[in-house]
């Protein structure tokens, strides 16, 4: 039997705590705005191998405090349901400097620590990619990470990553989908065990010395160094995310901070992203002031990533106009890069490449040329 919207929000009201969105919903409530209601109320959003995504606004359809605590509960459950030794091995959680990311991710906290689960706590925002490299480092069961990647300044999510820091794939995103369902009652709002739990350790300390020589590893591998050039120079942007820490400690671990000048205007993070109408460094315009910055000091090269510094653009000023490389041109290339650097001295069916099944077959087909392992993914 359906039920009436004023039902639902009725339900909504009994368990959110958070004012901000009971205000909402209230509003909508005294207000006669049933389509509103029906829009945020009548489905939930989707969990899926992506995790959660959406807008950030009371309702069981968007992303907000009462909707991360259920899915926090829901992964915690199917966790200790599937998994061994999950309350040790704990969960990596991170977040990005979006609007409400820090929030989220103690609320997070809190409902692992209510299950008895060990947490791996990133003190600060940080870029999506530390969060499977924790999971793997520390053997963690899994990572959560608070970001809406390069989604517009008014959506957040909530991205899963399993044991092996990967993306959940099928049949876990049902599984957890169903176990979010039969744990929809939070069981604590009190965020405060992030700071006086000793189940939260702070972690991201723990992470970043080996991420950074991991990085180091595979631009310049001891047995084929690189000569850098003294005379390239190059721009970047972290686009109003968090990317500029990590690249500026790469580019210090390279030797070419002196080479690198930053986009002052998009430098720190700013989760309202006024510069760019789409923080997507690969959307027309986003490179705009980039490229204006690289003009003025008659630099060709632009390096950018979007605001969890999960994605990279990169463009190349040939002639006088600028070349803005696609993702697949950047995977061969970074794949070239690697192969040119294996060791002579071990077997090609040691090394492997992966690639999405809607990526460029050039990877696929150097693998075949020159003997290593290939696979793709989705």
């Amino acid at each position: 039997m359906t039920k009436d919207i004023k039902e639902l929000a009725s339900e909504w009201l009994e368990l959110d705590e958070d004012k901000t969105t009971t205000d909402e919903i209230y509003k909508l409530l005294v207000n006669g705005d049933h389509d509103e209601l029906e829009r945020r109320l009548r489905h939930r959003i989707a969990f899926g191998t992506a995790g959660l995504r959406g807008p950030m606004q009371g309702g069981f359809a968007c992303m907000n405090s009462l909707t991360v605590i259920q899915a926090s509960q829901g992964l915690a459950a199917y966790l200790l349901k599937t998994e061994e030794n999950v309350k040790k091995r704990g969960v990596v959680i991170g977040r990005d400097a979006r609007h409400n990311s820090e929030k989220f991710a103690k609320l997070t906290a809190a409902a692992f620590v209510a299950k008895g689960i060990k947490v791996w706590w990133y003190e600060e925002p940080s870029h999506t990619p530390m969060v499977p490299f924790g999971v793997r480092e520390l053997e963690a069961a899994a990572g959560i990470m608070i970001t809406a990647s390069h989604n517009p300044a008014k959506d957040n999510g909530y991205k899963v990553y399993w044991s092996n820091g990967c993306q959940i794939i099928p049949p876990h995103d049902s599984g957890i989908a169903q176990a979010i369902l039969e744990n929809l009652k939070p069981v604590t709002w009190d965020t405060s065990v992030v700071e006086s739990s000793l189940l939260v350790e702070g972690s991201l300390g723990l992470v970043q010395d080996t991420y950074h020589k991991a990085i180091l590893y595979a631009a310049q591998p001891e047995h084929a160094q690189v000569k850098m050039d003294p005379d390239l120079k190059f721009v970047y942007t972290p686009m109003h995310g968090v990317g500029l820490p990590a690249m500026q400690r790469c580019a210090q671990t390279l030797g070419v901070t002196s080479q690198m000048s930053i986009v002052e205007a998009q430098a720190q993070p700013d989760p309202d992203f006024p510069t760019v109408k789409f923080p997507n460094p690969e959307e027309k315009g986003a490179l705009d002031l980039a490229i204006e910055t690289a003009e003025k000091s008659s630099t060709r090269l632009i390096l950018a990533s979007d605001p969890d510094a999960d994605r990279l653009a990169a463009a190349e000023k040939v002639g006088d106009k600028w070349h803005i490389f696609t993702g697949n041109q950047l995977g061969v290339l970074l794949g070239s890069y690697l192969f040119e650097r294996y060791p002579t001295s071990k077997p090609r069916e040691k090394l492997a490449m992966l690639a999405s099944t809607v990526s460029s077959r050039m990877l696929a087909a150097l693998a075949k040329k020159e003997g290593f392992h290939f696979t793709e993914t989705l």
